[in-house]
């Protein structure tokens, strides 16, 4: 019996002036985490008519205390954000930015875009780091062969033992990469026992430890193995590697905010409403709304998540 906890993805319609259907793994009822990733999105491929018609047009929105991570397999989105960064997402090259206290952002695809495939993935930043300034990195990992020629790699955050190291900084030990399986390929690579790790199938189908995944599922697996054996369907695989240490502390989660209670986000809701530096303006942003309101508070406290689950 294997000891992967396979997850399957929900549908889920993204915000914004053109809804994307996106398939979303984490945050799970089973599970919150994998390290100090809390959000797993997987889009794609979706194809974009002449001028974006069914593309990404997502307004300026806010967040705090995280990292997004935007990684995309085919397309390209633009990126804007009140610390006056504008910056391309494209195939292959990691964009990280850090909400920490507080900032907006928008995304859209470029008019060049007939396709977009990609993830969007946020990080919880802990206690000590949550409140940081804004930030933004980019980085475009070089493949790198896999052990055996099982395929190729790219490393776009954190190390994988003989395979690549990422220069981009996380507030957390983390692991993201690209890892693309020739067809019928056995890979067995060494990781890091003090890590949890997840396996997200784009394309094909993977046994990851004794469990078998299929396009969208994500297999978990929790800290203490020192080796993943990955064997790759008959028409190979493309998946993406997450992994970090077990994020201890509990978060509150609601809408595109990260906390630690009901009032912080109530607080944080409120600001951003009411048009705080917090947040900040995205220069340069033409869309039909300006940017996206907070939808109201559920009638109910906001519960905080820990890697043990939801508190009652």
């Amino acid at each position: 019996m294997s000891d992967v906890q396979v997850l399957a993805a929900r549908e889920v319609p993204l915000g914004g002036l053109r809804a994307m259907t996106v398939r979303r793994t984490l945050p799970h009822r089973d599970r919150s985490f994998v390290g100090a990733w809390c959000f797993v999105d997987h889009y794609g491929p979706t194809p974009v008519g002449p001028g974006n018609a069914g593309g990404m047009d997502v307004a300026p929105h806010p967040h705090t205390g995280l990292q997004t991570v935007s990684w995309l397999f085919t397309g390209e989105i633009e990126h804007r954000d009140s610390g006056g960064v504008i910056g391309l997402v494209r195939p292959g090259e990691i964009n990280l930015m850090t909400a920490g206290h507080g900032i907006a952002h928008s995304e859209v695809s470029t008019p060049a875009t007939t396709t977009l495939h990609g993830v969007q993935l946020w990080v919880a930043l802990p206690q000590s780091a949550r409140d940081t300034d804004r930030g933004f990195e980019h980085h475009a990992p070089e493949p790198v062969d896999l052990p055996g020629g099982a395929g190729t790699a790219r490393v776009f955050l954190g190390s994988l033992t003989g395979v690549g190291t990422s220069p981009v900084h996380t507030f957390t030990p983390l692991l993201g990469a690209q890892l693309d399986l020739l067809a019928g390929a056995e890979l067995e690579v060494a990781v890091d026992p003090a890590y949890e790790h997840a396996v997200l199938v784009d394309r094909g189908e993977v046994t990851y430890d004794g469990a078998s995944l299929r396009l969208g599922d994500l297999g978990c697996r929790d800290a203490g193995a020192d080796r993943m054996v990955l064997r790759a369907g008959p028409a190979g695989a493309r998946l993406i590697l997450l992994g970090g240490e077990p994020f201890e502390e509990e978060i509150v989660m609601w809408w595109n905010f990260v906390g630690r209670s009901h009032e912080e986000i109530a607080a944080f809701r409120e600001q951003y409403e009411a048009g705080s530096e917090r947040f900040g303006a995205v220069p340069g942003y033409v869309g039909a709304v300006e940017r996206i309101p907070a939808p109201p508070l559920p009638n109910v406290r906001l519960q905080p998540r820990s890697r043990h689950g939801r508190r009652d």
